[in-house]
């Protein structure tokens, strides 16, 4: 294990129209940003909404999601080779507890 992280997620800053479908279910994509320094809050974590190249590239304002920090770590964290998103489903087609 390389690190255990926690957050908490704030679900009213969460886009419904970025709900991506899956063969096991309904995901969101969130991309959660290690720090290395310590914010003025005690927090060195942040989660926002998932970018599209698209957003990136037009240098669009993150959603926000949540923030946290990192309680412990191995000081071993890998990264994994990046692989396709599938489609994002239509918000409208699904039954949301939010």
């Amino acid at each position: 294990m390389g690190a255990i992280i926690n957050f908490s997620v704030n679900l009213d800053n969460l886009d419904k129209s970025k709900i991506v479908k899956g063969k096991k279910g309904n995901y969101y994509p969130l991309t959660l940003s290690v720090n290395d320094e310590v914010s003025q809050y005690g927090d060195n974590v942040s989660v926002f909404t998932t970018q599209t190249k698209e957003e990136r590239e037009a240098k669009a304002k993150r959603t926000y999601v949540a923030n946290g920090k990192v309680v412990w770590t191995d000081g071993n964290i890998s990264a994994v080779p990046r692989e396709e998103q599938p489609a994002v489903a239509e918000a409208d087609d699904m039954d949301f507890p939010f």
